[in-house]
């Protein structure tokens, strides 16, 4: 990655503009399927917010490289919405490898990933590691790795300690839910990263979170961990989902899908 060129004024005029990546529809087992859109906008200079309402991705804009953290669903066609805005080289950063953020890898190719997460990507894909304190510049921005286990084994947050903005996949989120059940997730690793993250709470601004609002404010570091706790301590009413193999439990300011492991 190319070294921070300049101080320049960081910008936050937001831009929206839609993206399809094809036909509005098209016709699949005799019903017509809705063709997803990818909004793109411009958060600060030379860096843009991608979403198709389901899962953000983020794209920093270089002189000679460009920096993308996550990839979507195979669905959410983010190759196509990063080559609508640059041509160069694209390093691709991953927060964690669940499936609607690895899902577009096979359009990369490759990715910088945690270790801890390598068995969640599909065959093919040219894997990195990433580990606590990596440091990766582009253009006016530094991100440096934190890694906040819990969400997933691997998951990790980018955090850019000049611009104080926190990325940190779905580890932070308003509402939520956030998912904390099966195989690869881990409750009480989930608890002691939010508990890392509340110690650099008060260098950050901004929190940019990968589902639901964006952005956010830091202080749901600490609520998020709150309602965690309650979570494991068995203080949250909860229901039943109707189809996934988990439980619904309402927090004061965050919801989980959780079951507890045998």
């Amino acid at each position: 990655m190319e070294n921070l060129s300049s101080n320049r004024s960081v910008s936050r005029t937001v831009t929206n503009f839609r993206f399809c990546s094809d036909d509005a529809g098209v016709p699949e087992g005799g019903k017509m399927v809705q063709k997803r859109t990818i909004q793109k906008k411009l958060f600060m200079d030379g860096f843009y917010i991608l979403d198709d309402e389901r899962v953000r991705q983020f794209l920093i804009v270089g002189e000679d490289e460009a920096l993308l953290i996550d990839t979507g669903f195979e669905d959410s066609h983010v190759y196509q919405a990063v080559r609508s805005i640059t041509d160069l080289p694209v390093q691709v950063l991953m927060t964690h490898g669940d499936r609607d953020h690895a899902g577009g890898l096979k359009d990369f190719g490759a990715c910088r990933i945690h270790r801890g997460d390598w068995n969640l990507i599909p065959e093919g894909i040219q894997l990195e590691p990433l580990k606590e304190g990596d440091t990766f510049r582009c253009g006016d921005y530094t991100l440096e790795v934190i890694e906040i286990p819990g969400h997933t084994y691997g998951s990790v947050a980018f955090v850019d300690w000049e611009k104080k903005l926190l990325l940190p996949g779905d580890s932070v989120q308003k509402d939520g839910p956030i998912y904390m059940f099966g195989e690869h997730r881990n409750l009480d690793l989930y608890l002691e990263s939010q508990r890392k993250l509340l110690g650099i709470m008060d260098r950050i601004e901004t929190v940019l979170p990968c589902h639901h609002d964006c952005p956010i404010t830091p202080d749901y570091i600490g609520k998020n961990l709150q309602d965690a706790e309650a979570l494991k301590n068995g203080l949250l009413p909860g229901e039943k989902h109707p189809f996934m193999p988990c439980r619904t439990y309402h927090g004061t300011w965050t919801d989980f899908y959780y079951t507890e492991k045998p």
